[in-house]
C-alpha cells in the first residue's frame, strides 16, 4: 500500500528559463556597476594610460574645463564680475586643466616656462590673461582671451 502512494509524487517542479537570464542579467549589472565605479574613482594619470577610456575621458575632461570658461565669460559679459575677477578665474580653470591633462607642474610654472615647454600654445593665452588680472591700465579684451582659452581647451589633445 505505501508503494502505491509513492507513484503520486514526483520531483519539484522546474525553474523557467526566464529566472536564469534575469540571473545572468543581475551579475552583468553589478560587474558593469562594479567597473564604472572603479573607472570613475581612478587618479587621470592613469586613465591616460587605458586606451579606450583614455579617449572618453580626454572629451569629458575639455567639454568641462571650456564649460567653465565659458560660463566665467558670460558671467564677464553680463557685468557679475570684473575684467580682473573674469581673468583671474579663466587663468586658474586653464592651469587646472593643463595640470591634469599634461602634468602636474602646469599649476606653478610661469608664462616663459611656458612657452618653453609642452604649454607653448597656451603662452600668450596665460600671458594675456595675466596682463587682464593685474594690469589695472590694460586694454585686453577678457572675452576674446576667454574666447582664445575655450578654443585652445577644445583643440588640446
Amino acid at each position: 500500500m505505501r508503494g502505491d502512494l509513492l507513484r503520486y509524487l514526483g520531483g519539484p517542479a522546474s525553474y523557467s528559463w526566464w529566472w536564469f537570464v534575469l540571473g545572468v542579467l543581475m551579475v552583468m549589472v553589478v560587474i558593469i556597476w562594479c567597473t564604472v565605479v572603479l573607472v570613475w574613482t581612478m587618479p587621470a594619470q592613469r586613465l591616460r594610460h587605458i586606451p579606450v577610456v583614455r579617449t572618453m575621458h580626454g572629451r569629458l575632461i575639455r567639454r568641462k574645463f571650456a564649460r567653465s570658461i565659458r560660463a566665467a565669460r558670460e558671467q564677464y559679459r553680463a557685468g557679475g564680475m570684473s575684467a580682473a575677477q573674469a581673468a583671474a578665474l579663466m587663468r586658474r580653470t586653464l592651469r587646472s586643466f593643463f595640470a591634469l591633462t599634461t602634468t602636474d607642474r602646469a599649476l606653478y610654472m610661469h608664462v616663459a616656462d611656458m612657452a618653453a615647454s609642452e604649454l607653448a600654445p597656451a603662452a600668450p593665452v596665460f600671458s594675456a590673461l595675466n596682463d587682464a588680472q593685474f594690469n589695472t591700465r590694460s586694454h585686453i579684451d577678457v572675452n576674446g582671451v576667454g574666447g582664445e582659452a575655450e578654443e585652445l581647451i577644445r583643440s588640446w589633445g
